[in-house]
């Protein structure tokens, strides 16, 4: 095997809990608590959970948009947190981002053609009589008009967007984005063609993806491995088809129940989790699932004892039972 493009190890962010000065201090928000994970070159990690899991957090500390509270992120072999701001911003050209809005993440008054010229410009990949060209050439490779270059964000549909962002992304041509709810706003046939382009873009560029979304059934079609988030931790990792078809951890479970199948034979009971989920500046004391679990054989232990990611079969998970 090659070795991973991206190592995070220990990943750990934490959020100031506010209050002092005439109050009581409030504890600090654990958005993420200790997360570790590689992705390999030309490989999509899936990253699922439901929101506030903690899964945009990880892509920006990943990027290193937001400074980790603890962990390491290498990434081609490089400590991010070694770096000085230069290595950093060149380092930077190769890993991008997608944002989940494709309309707040364009300047309204800079034209499309602009915004996507923007990386090339500041790393100088291109020389201002190659611009336009360049541009024209990514506009093309998404799918669209190049004459759209001179049009500003308000213009165009969601979709359409959403392939600009992309194609900002793809000029400095990195080899590692992450793809942050890339399609969670878009309708239902747009979110087939762009998942179809990000499929595509991969496989011609070779590029590797962390690929956040809340849907398992959009994880499923464009993800090697899934990983399983909930309360800033990650309970279960592994092939995304096998842990999909037989989750083991319970979390995982009531998340595969909730995604329709086309097929009522194959269809799961519906898992209705009780209770809202614990705050995460306050986690329960053991398991984090534990005041939701359903899981016949959950005792003491569970509450009392936090489970660490175990290899279970052909993945790995974070229950004490996984193997009942």
């Amino acid at each position: 095997m090659s070795a991973p493009l991206v190592e995070v190890e220990r990943l750990v962010k934490h959020y100031p809990g506010g209050g002092g000065l005439f109050g009581p201090r409030r504890p600090p928000v654990k958005a993420v608590d200790g997360v570790s994970f590689h992705v390999a070159p030309g490989e999509t990690l899936g990253l699922v959970g439901e929101s506030g899991s903690g899964k945009s957090t990880i892509g920006r500390a990943v990027l290193r948009l937001e400074p980790p509270t603890a962990g390491t992120v290498c990434f081609e072999g490089h400590d991010l947190a070694t770096l000085d701001a230069a290595a950093l911003r060149a380092l930077r050209r190769r890993m991008q981002i997608v944002f989940q809005d494709p309309f707040g993440s364009l300047n309204p008054r800079r034209t499309i053609g602009d915004s996507i010229a923007e990386g090339l410009v500041i790393h100088r990949l291109a020389a201002s009589s190659a611009l336009s060209g360049r541009v024209a050439e990514l506009l093309a490779e998404v799918g669209l008009d190049p004459s759209y270059a001179g049009r500003y964000p308000h213009e165009f549909s969601g979709g359409q967007r959403q392939r600009i962002g992309i194609a900002r992304a793809l000029a400095v041509e990195p080899r590692f984005i992450v793809c942050d709810e890339p399609v969670s706003a878009l309708d239902v046939s747009v979110q087939a063609q762009v998942l179809n382009l990000l499929l595509d873009l991969r496989e011609r560029r070779g590029l590797a993806y962390l690929f956040i979304a809340h849907d398992l059934a959009v994880v499923r079609q464009v993800a090697h491995r899934v990983a399983v988030m909930y309360l800033g931790t990650i309970v279960e990792i592994g092939p995304a088809r096998t842990v999909i078809s037989t989750p083991r951890h319970p979390y995982t479970q009531a998340l595969v129940s909730a995604v329709p199948s086309p097929d009522p034979s194959t269809s799961r009971a519906r898992i209705v989790l009780e209770g809202d989920p614990p705050s995460p500046s306050a986690p329960p004391p053991g398991c984090p699932f534990a005041p939701r679990c359903f899981h016949p054989a959950r005792d003491a232990r569970c509450t009392s004892e936090r489970p660490v990611l175990r290899v279970v079969a052909d993945r790995e998970v974070a229950c004490h039972y996984a193997e009942s």
